[in-house]
């Protein structure tokens, strides 16, 4: 092993959770959101394994360049859309669509006839409270946008759902009935899903679908992992053992003695740590898969190094260089995720840029 910690990437499993993610809704388009890096598993080399999305989706306009540069011809749509006349020369000249979602941007694009606006889409704020407008300004906005000239190649109309991992599904339906109703007569192709839209109790429907966390293999729900949705996790977190210590019963192990030896002890102290993006607060008895078996975390994470309690007899053969998994099959990031009183996105995102990765 050259590397201890890197994140491996595995291509096929991205093609194949989008595989699944089209069974939801067969004939919709598919929206791969991209942003933040890929949540955390390499904005280029995750676009350039998924040939057959339809488009991407970034947060802001850098991150589309770099997609632009490394030859990405897909559509592109920036979520966030502009902001001042500048930002607009760069979306025109490489071609990204434009979430508008403020009467601001709405003024950019009209003070910039004649040039050709691009594809444009019109968010709606249904609930959400972040971004997009409200229901009673959908229709001049619509108005406004269609009186460009020379005209948008097209207009199309998305929302964002708040709580659609939710399993009651009142707020999601709430949503659903004001974006019916403040766009009720107006033509353009419709997004809504987002990925817990996609496997969510409520069906959402849609033109388009904007799957993130599913991609990735990765379930938005409380309760179970992305296996448990046909899902392939993308990314393993993969480490090694560099040392083994022989810690005898009573004696502490980490920062602020957290863990203390009930029994004399055989600990693994591997390489990974919150440097390279493993929450701090992950408690004693959080799952580590070494060779293949899943063993305990004891005391606290530090910047490079975790200690894993290696004392049971499965573990006999364990050694330095001895292979590490923190999140992948088993244990699932989901698992981690909720031991650290998190989620998934967050562990995901938080992976450190000292983290190589390793496409496969």
């Amino acid at each position: 092993m050259s590397r201890l910690i890197r994140a491996v990437i595995d291509g096929g499993a991205l093609r194949h959770n989008l595989e699944v993610i089209r069974t939801r809704a067969p004939g919709a388009r598919v929206m791969a959101v991209v942003k933040a890096n890929a949540y955390g598993h390499g904005l280029e080399q995750t676009a350039l394994a998924l040939p057959g999305a339809d488009s991407f989706a970034v947060a802001r306009l850098e991150e589309g360049v770099r997609l632009r540069e490394r030859g990405i011809s897909a559509p592109i749509v920036l979520l966030e859309g502009i902001f001042t006349d500048e930002q607009l020369r760069e979306a025109r000249r490489y071609d990204f669509e434009l979430v508008v979602h403020d009467a601001l941007q709405v003024e950019l694009l009209a003070a910039a006839a004649p040039l050709e606006p691009p594809a444009l889409w019109i968010k709606i704020d249904t609930g959400m409270n972040r971004l997009g407008f409200r229901p009673e300004a959908v229709r001049q906005a619509h108005q406004r946008l269609g009186a460009l000239r020379p005209a948008p190649p097209a207009i199309r109309l998305m929302t964002h759902l708040a709580c659609a991992d939710e399993p009651d599904g009142e707020m999601t339906r709430a949503q659903l009935a004001r974006f019916q109703a403040s766009t009720r007569g107006l033509t353009g192709a419709v997004s809504i899903a987002n990925t817990a839209g996609i496997f969510g109790a409520v069906p959402v429907g849609g033109d388009w679908l904007r799957p993130g966390l599913a991609l990735y293999g990765v379930s938005p729900f409380a309760r179970g992992t992305g296996r448990d949705l046909g899902l392939r996790p993308v990314m393993s977190l993969e480490t090694a053992v560099i040392a083994i210590r022989s810690v005898p019963r009573g004696e502490t192990v980490g920062y602020g003695a957290l863990w203390r030896a009930q029994r004399d002890a055989r600990i693994a102290i591997v390489a990974a740590g919150y440097g390279d993006g493993l929450p701090r607060n992950l408690p004693s008895g959080t799952p580590v898969a070494i060779a293949g078996r899943i063993a305990p975390l004891c005391g606290r994470v530090s910047m490079d190094m975790i200690a894993v309690d290696v004392s049971a007899a499965e573990h006999a053969a364990v050694a330095v260089g001895t292979p590490v998994v923190l999140w992948g099959e088993d244990p699932a990031v989901e698992t981690l995720a909720r031991a650290a009183g998190t989620i998934p996105y967050e562990l995901l995102c938080a992976v450190s840029q000292r983290v190589p990765l390793e496409l496969r």
